[in-house]
């Protein structure tokens, strides 16, 4: 499968992903008189990714599920403004298209066009604005992969060669029985789950729906018992379910919410302007943060981020994620095909990086040009090539921008 199915399938996945269980997760039947979603919140939230409504709720979804903030504290890091106008063309499928084309066709919502750490261009349209929170979806999958980083370098994780039943024995049941911290981060756990949710009878579709829209049990729970499609490492399959285990290894060895330890550690030194928050999943009191694509933040605050990454880890005056960690997690695990790799959680294609969310949401990163650009969309479901031509489109404007 190319990168652009890969893309939609994860990104599909990547907007029902889910967050941490406990010690001895509750079982579905045993807690489903704790569901306090009325039936017609459910009905609103199965509107959500629907191409005639995705461009307001992918803005409000703190009025449609239950959320987790984390939050801001501390002086802002400042990000200046040196506005440019923007003229570029890109090709594409044998066509030529301006960036106002590039706006219109892939659906933007938000945009903000970063160079030499100043802001050349920034936008909002469909009525939101710089204090407009937005659902990130799969590119919370990166933010989950650095929070892995930070506790590494905490020494809370020992090495990312250890077996993830070194930390959470409660997987020894399932495929995830001889998986490393490794293997999860590059999407080789070879258990047996399939990105699809197309409404066919499958652990993905369940736990969507369970997890997300009923709220009676855990999206991360089919782990403990799931089975195994290929040896751990050999093969690379987009799960989301990877990214939950590593949301909920992170909230084991730090002994708290991922939402405090990500304020503390990345959302609070990172000098953010606004809260993020999570939607979350499972019974209220029980459910965790929705690790693989539940986070949402300003426009802004995604491009602070973004900009730590292009600098190693060094943002806000202070050294906030180890270089080494960045240099690692952005690299491509095997080499690259025709449609790019994978890296921890990160996509990659031909020197530049990038943080992927179902519909279209990036945080695209050019080392080679200094850029980052975060696109903020609203494809309609099923539209894998508009995947395809926003790469194609964000290579073509980082590489056409002027010095500051």
């Amino acid at each position: 499968m190319n990168l652009v199915n890969f893309s939609r399938l994860a990104l599909t996945a990547a907007v029902m992903i889910a967050c941490p269980p406990a010690n001895q997760p509750a079982q579905a039947d045993a807690i489903a008189t704790a569901n306090v979603v009325s039936a017609a919140t459910q009905q609103v939230r199965r509107q959500v990714l629907k191409a005639d409504a995705n461009s307001f709720y992918f803005q409000h979804m703190a009025d449609v599920f239950d959320t987790r903030s984390v939050g801001r504290a501390g002086a802002v890091w400042p990000l200046p403004h040196q506005d440019q106008a923007i003229h570029f063309q890109y090709a594409w499928q044998g066509q030529t298209f301006s960036y106002e084309d590039f706006l219109d066709r892939t659906y933007t919502n938000a945009l903000i066009v970063m160079k030499n750490g100043r802001i050349v261009t920034e936008l909002y349209r469909n009525r939101s604005s710089a204090s407009t929170h937005f659902i990130g979806w799969s590119m919370t999958k990166s933010l989950t992969s650095t929070l892995v980083g930070l506790a590494l370098q905490e020494g809370r994780l020992h090495s990312l060669d250890d077996a993830l039943v070194q930390y959470l024995p409660e997987l020894k049941g399932g495929a995830y029985n001889g998986v490393t911290i490794r293997q999860t981060l590059q999407m080789k756990s070879g258990v047996a789950y399939e990105e699809r949710y197309d409404g066919a009878p499958s652990i993905a579709s369940d736990s969507h729906e369970l997890a997300l829209m009923q709220n009676v049990r855990r999206f991360v729970e089919p782990a403990l018992t799931i089975g195994r499609a290929h040896p751990p490492g050999t093969v690379f399959e987009y799960k989301t379910l990877d990214t939950a285990v590593l949301g909920w290894l992170v909230e084991r060895v730090t002994d708290r919410p991922i939402a405090h330890y990500m304020a503390e550690k990345l959302w609070e030194p990172l000098g953010v302007e606004a809260d993020g928050f999570f939607i979350m999943d499972g019974p209220p009191g029980v459910g965790r943060e929705f690790t693989g694509a539940g986070f949402n933040a300003v426009a802004r605050d995604y491009a602070r981020f973004g900009q730590m990454i292009l600098n190693k880890g060094f943002a806000n005056g202070r050294q906030i994620v180890p270089a080494a960690w960045i240099a690692q997690a952005t690299q491509p695990t095997d080499p690259e095909g025709p449609m790019g790799g994978y890296g921890f959680q990160w996509w990659t294609a031909g020197g530049s990086y990038y943080a992927l969310g179902l519909e279209g949401q990036y945080i695209f990163i050019d080392p080679a040009h200094e850029t980052v650009i975060v696109k903020l969309s609203y494809f309609p479901p099923g539209d894998e090539m508009l995947y395809g031509e926003s790469v194609v489109a964000l290579q073509a404007l980082s590489a056409s921008l002027a010095s500051p």
